[in-house]
Parts: C-alpha cells; structure tokens; sequence
C-alpha cells in the first residue's frame, strides 16, 4: 500500500533516510532530525511532501518529492529527492508503486514532468529506473553550493 505521510510518519521517514544515506555511502552527510523532517513535511506550510510505502502493515519505504517548475514548458513538474524501499522488501512492486503514484500526481495535475538523480554507481536503480522508462541525462551535471560557499555567496547579495 502507498499512502500519503503523517506526522507520525516522521521518525519512519528520519529512519529509512538514514538507512538510504547508508546504501548511499553518504551516512557522514546526514544532518536531518526527526523534528526537522516533522517541521519540513508537516509544518504550516510545508514545501516537500512523501509517500510511504507499506508491506504486512509495516512502513518499508517512502517517496519524497517536491514542486518544480519548468520555463521551458511552462509548467510545474515534481522532483523526486528521495526513493527508498528497505532491501529486504525490494522486488514487490512498491518502488513502482510510488514512481507510479507520482506520475499518476503529475498526469492528474497537467505537470510537464518527473524528474529526479541516481548516483552513477547504482546500477540497480538505474535498471530498475530505466526499465520504468525514465531517460538517462547525462549531458546534465548536478550544481550544488552549500555550508560555507553558500555563505560566502549569500555575503555579495548584501
């Protein structure tokens, strides 16, 4: 079962983050509580929203995604920051499941797309993405400005 989160969701979302930031090699990177995920999804007014994923009653994996908006065509779209399924409940369907919900969203919408990143090294998840359907970009490269570089860039806006 797909649902959307709860409040209550937020120490299973906090959870399966850190265990995806693990699958990742990117554990050292994870600063996110559960009050801070609780506040970002369930807040007046929250800005990024998630799916959870159910197996036998149990939540096994989420879906976290967020508005876009495209100048090209001219309309939203949803960015797909985050989809994890437990490694013991993979093969199920769920993470095609929530794709599929998300398109459903987009399609129900009129949003021009679906979008999200795979690191290059995870060729389990760009099979399973490519056999979803979804287009490789890779004359695309992620920009990132963070911790101090924001910082210092944010001091010329002054």
């Amino acid at each position: 079962m797909i649902r959307p989160a709860v409040a209550a969701d937020a120490p299973l979302i906090h959870a399966l983050v850190c265990e995806l930031a693990e699958y990742e090699r990117l554990s050292d990177e994870v600063e996110a509580t559960e009050d801070m995920i609780a506040a970002a999804l369930f807040g007046p007014q929250p800005r990024a929203f998630c799916e959870v994923a159910e197996h036998g009653g149990q939540g096994v994996g989420f879906a976290l995604w967020f508005y876009t908006f495209s100048t090209f065509r001219g309309r939203h779209g949803i960015y797909l920051e985050d989809l994890f399924v437990r490694p013991e409940h993979r093969g199920k369907g769920l993470g095609k499941a929530m794709l599929a919900k998300l398109a459903r969203r987009c399609v129900t919408e009129n949003l021009g797309r679906l979008e999200w990143s795979v690191l290059d090294w995870n060729e389990p998840s760009i099979d399973f993405y490519k056999a979803m359907g979804a287009q490789m970009k890779d004359e695309w490269t992620g920009c990132r400005i963070a911790d101090e570089a924001l910082w210092r860039l944010a001091d010329h806006a002054r």
